[in-house]
């Protein structure tokens, strides 16, 4: 399922990073790698502010739903 439809609190693990190769590769700096974990802090509007390697990111709902859980 789509990180968009994750819920918050819960841990989830990577399993897929969809979208062009720009996309991944921008995704995979940030931390956002198959087999990682990533956590819901909040989302509000569609907009997401997760954890991911110790680091909270915001990340617009296009690219959240890229990432697949």
């Amino acid at each position: 399922m789509p990180l968009t439809m994750a819920e918050t609190g819960v841990a989830n693990t990577i399993r897929k990073i969809g979208g062009k190769e720009e996309t991944r590769k921008f995704l995979e700096k940030l931390g956002f790698v198959a087999g990682g974990t990533v956590t819901v802090v909040s989302a509000i509007g569609g907009n997401m502010i997760v954890n991911v390697k110790d680091s909270r990111i915001a990340i617009g709902k296009d690219m959240a739903s890229k990432i697949l859980v």
